[in-house]
């Protein structure tokens, strides 16, 4: 009966650590979600770009040449095409050291989802809505499903077949 209760205990510890695990990422997608949903973008309008309007990040689409400047969220992925800026990559990377963004060459592509630190920078949005990093994150975590270790399988059989031998025993006593 000990062993019993002690493999029972495991399993719904278990059980009990995956609910956790995933209510950490469902809580993460939602704050994915909710700052892709609240960030504004700068849309530059006219022939010389001089004037913008403030847009929804996610209405963004493919070409639009958007304003992002120290303390803006970068709300699409995209190109520099001009300017230079300091932009916080953490959020995305994990690493605490902030990057050079630059038109031109191999640190010209921006991450939705970042912040500009200091400077300013005109981007290319160069995705379609729905096809961003972001939102490609916020599918992986949702989607995300753990297998079972063939440890915990042969536990769950275990735990069947002791559980019946211990209805049978008890139902002919």
């Amino acid at each position: 009966f000990q062993i019993v209760l002690w493999l029972w205990f495991t399993v719904l510890f278990a059980n009990f650590a995956e609910a956790v695990a995933e209510g950490r990422g469902k809580a993460q997608a939602d704050s994915l979600r909710r700052t892709r949903s609240e960030t504004q973008a700068k849309l530059l309008s006219g022939a010389d770009r001089s004037q913008y309007t403030l847009v929804p990040g996610p209405s963004l689409k493919l070409n639009d040449v958007v304003l992002v400047e120290a303390g803006d969220i970068i709300p699409s992925d995209g190109e520099v095409i001009e300017g230079i800026a300091s932009v916080n990559e953490a959020a995305i990377t994990g690493e605490s050291a902030p990057v050079i963004r630059e038109s031109g060459g191999d640190r010209s592509a921006v991450t939705g989802g970042t912040r500009v630190l200091s400077d300013w920078v005109v981007m290319r949005v160069t995705v379609n809505p729905g096809e961003t990093f972001v939102d490609r994150m916020i599918a992986m975590v949702e989607n995300a499903k753990r297998q079972k270790t063939p440890n915990e399988i042969a536990l769950t059989i275990l735990l069947v077949a002791l559980t019946l031998v211990f209805l049978v025993v008890t139902a002919t006593l």
